[in-house]
């Protein structure tokens, strides 16, 4: 339904969240799913994706920054759980305890301020430690891991260990196999030291959506799923591995996600005119274009120039010219009867045909997640069945 306060509006499909984690599930088996809801969801929306995960029974959410913890807050309704993987310090940090969202210690000096904040705040700080695996971007090992051990045994009425975790260096691509091996092999080794000390993690979490489907060792207690659970494969690699594995030849993931705007405005160019700013489109025959208002600054990138594909009317069109920040035109020479206010797809199905998300990439170079979390905050998301 057009918002004729904006140029696009994006829809959120509730049946296609469903069935991606009925497929995720069926895979998993009984373990717990944490639903990674970084960079708004992906792009899909905070507000709009909690509601339909929590009505589909998941219950704890997996964030980056204490921001976005404060945003996710705001929009659970069945008492789920949080968890910050990332950012949050300062007075951040003492809001966290506070509200009982947990958060990853990778370093002793955060461990310290959590403890400290747990004194003011009179709640335990519930921690996740993150051991340094090979990674070597965040986490914890040598004196650093001993010294947060220390400090745990020191206080143990001021903390919860909820998990024991780490993050897999590309586990969507199969040239960082033997990397990805010796991260699970790291692991398995530390967690078995740790618990030979005494530790005792409530839960044992390492896998993305990647790891969850290509290494099953890796799933544990909890999987956090991110771009697979809205029906999105983290590469064309781990899609790949699934199929061959499963013997499929169909897609078990729903993209739940599409993003359409409207006929802005149309009108006819002779032959020899350029179209746009600059000399990036010269007519070689008469043509009737449609201005669309959606541009570069809604993150359809100005780099889709003379690349980019639509849909309007049942057809699958080109764009012509320079993507403006604003707006972009395309070429409806082909398609009969385009008027103004005519829908356009630019990504999702129409008729017969169907704009992907990956088509972006292909065409841009720009990751899945990239071309998603660029998507403004402020168009709007419209939740459909």
């Amino acid at each position: 339904m057009f918002d004729p306060m904006h140029g696009s509006y994006i829809e959120i499909s509730k049946s296609a969240y469903r069935e991606n984690l009925k497929y995720l599930r069926s895979r998993f088996g009984g373990v717990s799913i944490s639903s990674v809801i970084k960079g708004n969801a992906y792009g899909h929306g905070v507000d709009e994706i909690i509601p339909i995960a929590e009505s589909c029974g998941i219950k704890h959410f997996s964030v980056f920054s204490a921001d976005e913890a404060l945003a996710s807050r705001k929009a659970i309704r069945n008492g789920s759980t949080i968890m910050i993987m990332g950012d949050v310090d300062g007075d951040a940090l003492e809001w966290a305890v506070d509200n009982d969202i947990s958060f990853y210690i990778f370093e002793p000096q955060r461990l310290e301020r959590a403890l400290q904040a747990a004194r003011r705040t009179g709640k335990k700080a519930k921690i996740h430690l993150e051991l340094e695996t090979g990674m070597h971007r965040t986490g914890l090992a040598g004196k650093e891991l001993t010294a947060c051990l220390n400090l745990i045994g020191k206080h143990p009425d001021l903390v919860v260990l909820k998990g024991l975790c780490t993050h897999y260096a590309g586990a969507e691509s199969v040239s960082n196999y033997l990397r990805v091996q010796n991260q699970i092999k790291s692991f398995n080794q530390k967690s078995v030291e740790l618990k030979r000390k005494g530790l005792r993690p409530e839960i044992l979490h390492t896998a993305c959506s990647a790891a969850a489907l290509s290494y099953p060792e890796t799933r544990m207690d909890m999987v956090r799923i991110g771009i697979a659970q809205y029906g999105l494969w983290p590469s064309r690699e781990t899609m790949m591995k699934v199929f061959t594995r499963d013997r499929k030849n169909t897609d078990p993931l729903n993209r739940v996600i599409s993003w359409k705007s409207r006929v802005m405005s149309v009108k006819k160019v002779r032959t020899n005119e350029f179209i746009g700013y600059g000399n990036a489109y010269l007519t070689d025959a008469p043509i009737k274009v449609a201005s669309v208002p959606v541009g570069y600054s809604h993150g359809f990138s100005r780099n889709l120039s003379n690349l980019g594909r639509v849909l309007i009317n049942g057809k699958r069109t080109s764009v012509v010219g320079i993507v403006n920040m604003n707006m972009m035109l395309i070429d409806v020479t082909s398609c009969r009867d385009v008027k103004k206010g005519d829908e356009v797809v630019l990504i999702g199905s129409q008729g017969r045909y169907s704009v992907t998300i990956s088509s972006f990439s292909e065409l841009t170079n720009n990751l899945n997640y990239e071309t998603l979390v660029r998507l403004p905050r402020n168009i709007p998301r419209i939740v459909v069945e």
